[in-house]
């Protein structure tokens, strides 16, 4: 796969946040570059100049782990950012079809297995869902419906959390601390865009949301990842108000490239009596629904 533009965007954003103080170099004045110049990685990295620059030009089929690790340690890189590179220098030379994730043909939508569907559904204290790296909303728990009812309640959205933050007003309310939420958004499309470069549908979503907001192509050109495994997060609920919840994200061992998210709130916390609003909310709604489509007019449906 060509992706050389892809690679040589990633490691000199990541050059330019370096700077040569952190990496025990004198600064001085007349720099004409921000963060590291090519020379510098390419000493602290021991290797030839002409050489990182040939990798920063995108050339990375063939580069060993050896490599790659020297300059992931000079560009400081994370845990997540160190995967990323990885994965581009495995897109690079094809040797990544033998780890990303398996195909679903496009004319057979994925469905969750009934026991997944009651293991959601067995989770009953807070919301928890399956999403896929484009953040497609795959399959989910009541309170995961009823929280994310914003997301289902607009067809445009088309149960996708990547588009409902970017493109939907009512994702500024849902979402407080709204810009956070963006960057970690986009950043989990470019790193899933690194781990799967052959994911049409996450193709089309990219050049969607860059089409329609500038906000989006900003991030997007940021080329910032991260792996969102566990954490905590404000919502603003239009139901039940203010929730502060922590996340634990599993990695689905049975179906590569999706994840499990399950929400929960601390025991006698505000935010765990709103869960329970929203739980009696949810319930409550889905009664209304069942009783209009069994006796609407009279009859049973």
């Amino acid at each position: 796969m060509d992706n050389r533009e892809e690679v040589r965007a990633f490691l000199t954003s990541r050059r330019a946040k370096i700077t040569p103080e952190q990496a025990g170099l004198p600064g001085g004045s007349r720099r004409r570059v921000p963060g590291l110049r090519r020379s510098e990685v390419a000493a602290l990295a021991d290797m030839s100049v002409e050489y990182y620059a040939k990798l920063e030009r995108g050339h990375l089929a063939g580069v060993s782990p050896a490599v790659l690790e020297a300059v992931a340690r000079v560009l400081r890189l994370d845990e997540a950012e160190r995967a990323h590179l990885h994965h581009l220098a495995q897109a690079a030379d094809g040797s990544d079809a033998l780890t990303r994730p398996r195909r679903r043909a496009a004319t057979r939508p994925w469905k969750p297995h009934r026991s997944l569907q009651w293991t959601l559904d067995a989770i009953t204290a807070g919301p928890a869902f399956v999403r896929n790296g484009r953040m497609d909303l795959l399959a989910a728990n009541t309170l995961a419906r009823a929280f994310y009812s914003d997301v289902y309640a607009s067809p445009g959205n088309q149960a996708n959390l990547a588009r409902f933050n970017v493109l939907d007003p009512a994702s500024r309310r849902f979402y407080p601390d709204w810009e956070t939420f963006a960057d970690v958004a986009v950043a989990i499309l470019r790193t899933e865009a690194g781990r799967n470069p052959y994911d049409k549908g996450l193709h089309d979503l990219v050049g969607e949301l860059s089409t329609r907001s500038e906000e989006f192509r900003t991030r997007w050109g940021a080329h910032d990842v991260r792996r969102h495994g566990t954490g905590t997060k404000r919502f603003q609920h239009a139901v039940v108000g203010d929730l502060t919840l922590a996340f634990e994200g599993l990695e689905m061992a049975a179906e590569p490239g999706l994840t499990l998210t399950v929400y929960t709130a601390e025991p006698g916390s505000p935010s765990e009596e709103g869960l329970r609003l929203l739980a009696s909310w949810a319930a409550t709604e889905h009664t209304e629904r069942t009783g209009q489509a069994t006796h609407g007019n009279g009859l049973p449906s």
